[in-house]
């Protein structure tokens, strides 16, 4: 079993520290070294490989300075993304060897073109294109190809420990409470987040099983989703369903 940290960095972000029994390690998006360095320092770990989801700044600003901190240590990202130093390009398919345990790599793009995301130990890290109770804006990639790359989430199993790249869950919460007012698995979670927040608690990781239950993104085939978009969907397909919650969002 791997064991997860979690690195906070600017306002929201979380760089995931992920270390084996042996002081060994690897990090995801590191959008600023500083922390990740004094964390490596503090706990006396070893940087084998970074993991790299998508080009935002946020997400590879870091790798640099950590390059020259660790210049053993492996590169690994999307292969259509600009990502500086990369020594290993990564697409859908693709499989990532981890302390023993083999992370499979999903083509997701919607938020970009190329974002990737990497599963493997029953745990998802999926960058910007998934967060608990939202999805990532679409800055390069079409609604469509969202709404695809967040399918192939789903069908994940529901155990799966979902870790994002921000803590968006709060204000994700607002306006999945207004997309799906008659959700009981939301109100539940609000008073959950509500509390761990109040206790400075991070609410990453949830799971694909919760997120099924109450992200209103995973959810566009229900009819209360449905319902809620109807005067903002060309039509009620799945995918327009999206599409309308996704405009809604941006707006919100």
């Amino acid at each position: 079993m791997l064991t997860i940290q979690s690195i906070p960095a600017f306002n929201d972000n979380y760089i995931w520290l992920i270390h084996s029994q042996d002081n060994h390690c690897v990090v995801v998006d590191p959008g600023d070294a500083t922390p990740v360095i004094k964390v490596l320092e503090e706990q006396q770990l070893t940087l084998d490989a970074i993991l790299i989801t998508h080009h935002h700044h946020d997400h590879i600003g870091g790798i640099s300075e950590l390059k020259r901190y660790a210049p053993q240590c492996n590169i690994v990202g999307p292969a259509n993304e600009p990502i500086p130093g990369l020594s290993q390009s990564v697409s859908d398919g693709d499989q990532v060897e981890l302390f023993g345990e083999r992370f499979m790599v999903l083509g997701l793009p919607g938020h970009t073109l190329g974002h990737v995301a990497y599963v493997g130990d029953e745990k998802l890290f999926c960058g910007d294109t998934l967060f608990s109770a939202g999805c990532g804006r679409l800055f390069e990639g079409t609604p469509e190809q969202m709404f695809n790359s967040l399918q192939k989430l789903a069908a994940l199993p529901d155990e799966t420990e979902v870790y994002c790249a921000h803590e968006y869950t709060s204000s994700n919460l607002s306006f999945a409470l207004v997309a799906e007012q008659t959700n009981p698995h939301l109100q539940r979670y609000r008073e959950e987040v509500s509390r761990k927040r109040a206790q400075g608690i991070s609410t990453i990781p949830s799971t694909m099983g919760q997120e099924k239950l109450i992200n209103p993104f995973l959810r566009c085939d229900q009819p209360s989703i449905k319902k809620s978009v109807a005067d903002k969907a060309v039509n009620d397909s799945d995918l327009e369903t999206f599409a309308a919650l996704r405009r809604w969002k941006d707006e919100f």
